[in-house]
């Protein structure tokens, strides 16, 4: 890896709407800049961090990791359910087919942990889903639960929310949520094994799909740190017992620095140090490696190079 000043220096916090002659065909996420072709879109990884649905700054490198590890995930998965990649433009940039996206993101759990074990421990439900009396903190449940929660617009908190909601609402079909919650265990059960094979736990993961021409398509990123919470297998059995914080592969130390500095979402966020922002890019890059078996290396075009070719799809 270059030095941690050349790694600082190489943070992209995301296009401009002047960047563009029209500057409408630019939406921002938190994380991702979407550019509108018409009939497909270009998505671009920027360096943007965001945690509780707050956006946080910028972590070095991060969108080139977030993105190459997402590719890497979607050829690993394209036999269960297709997705929406069309070719990569570039390190942090991908050309996608433009979907009807899904109102609800579907998350995967396999352990009592997170959002999940805070609703537990106050006696609700999660997602709709009684669990059981006498679970402990990062128990294992007998097979994977899906709890959906609702897509919050920016600044916004997204919300759970029960299978039989989304279906009395209109949100998304009966047939086709039966279709999306086969395919998300089908995608959730490839990532466990392919996890464990690293020596990791695919302990939870959100998934985000959508139609194209009628056909249900996998979204946006899969089993990215991002998206997903990962742990080392080799003692997760004596922490558990212990009752102890598992060893984590995701962006829970940054949410744990918050947390320390008193921010959970609410109120104005701290600035993050350098060598937080440091330390977070050196566990991204750690999870790219142990996830994919492959080096990473930066590969991170000059702005100026990126953006003109963007620009040439317009």
């Amino acid at each position: 890896m270059d030095s941690s000043k050349t790694i600082l220096d190489k943070t992209f916090t995301g296009y401009q709407p002047e960047d563009f002659v029209d500057p409408k065909v630019l939406y921002q996420g938190k994380v991702r800049d979407v550019i509108d072709l018409g009939s497909e879109l270009i998505l671009s990884v920027s360096d943007r961090v965001s945690a509780y649905d707050c956006i946080l700054g910028t972590i070095p490198l991060k969108g080139q990791i977030l993105n190459q590890m997402a590719l890497y995930w979607f050829e690993q998965t394209k036999d269960i359910l297709q997705n929406h990649l069309i070719e990569s433009l570039s390190p942090r940039a991908v050309r996608v087919k433009k979907c009807e996206v899904l109102p609800v993101e579907i998350i995967v759990r396999s352990y009592l942990t997170g959002s999940a074990w805070r609703d537990y421990t106050k006696g609700k439900a999660v997602s709709g889903i009684k669990i059981p009396e006498g679970f402990k903190a990062d128990q294992k449940f007998d097979k994977p639960i899906i709890t959906p929660s609702t897509k919050a617009e920016q600044g916004f908190h997204d919300e759970p929310i029960s299978r039989e909601e989304i279906i009395s609402r209109g949100l998304v079909s009966e047939s086709l949520w039966q279709d999306i919650e086969q395919k998300a265990l089908a995608l959730f059960q490839r990532g466990t094994e392919l996890a464990a094979k690293q020596g990791l736990i695919l302990v939870d993961t959100k998934y985000e799909m959508g139609l194209y021409n009628g056909e249900l398509i996998l979204v946006d990123e899969i089993h990215t740190p991002d998206s997903s919470r990962y742990w080392f297998a080799d003692t997760y059995e004596s922490l558990f017992e212990k009752g102890e914080s598992q060893r984590k592969l995701d962006k829970e130390y940054l949410r744990k620095w918050l947390a320390d500095q008193g921010f959970m979402g609410d109120g104005n966020p701290p600035v993050i140090p350098d060598d937080v922002r440091l330390e977070v890019t050196n566990r991204y890059k750690e999870a790219f490696e142990l996830l994919t078996g492959k080096e990473f290396y930066p590969e991170q075009d000059d702005i100026e190079v990126e953006l003109s070719k963007i620009k040439s799809y317009l």
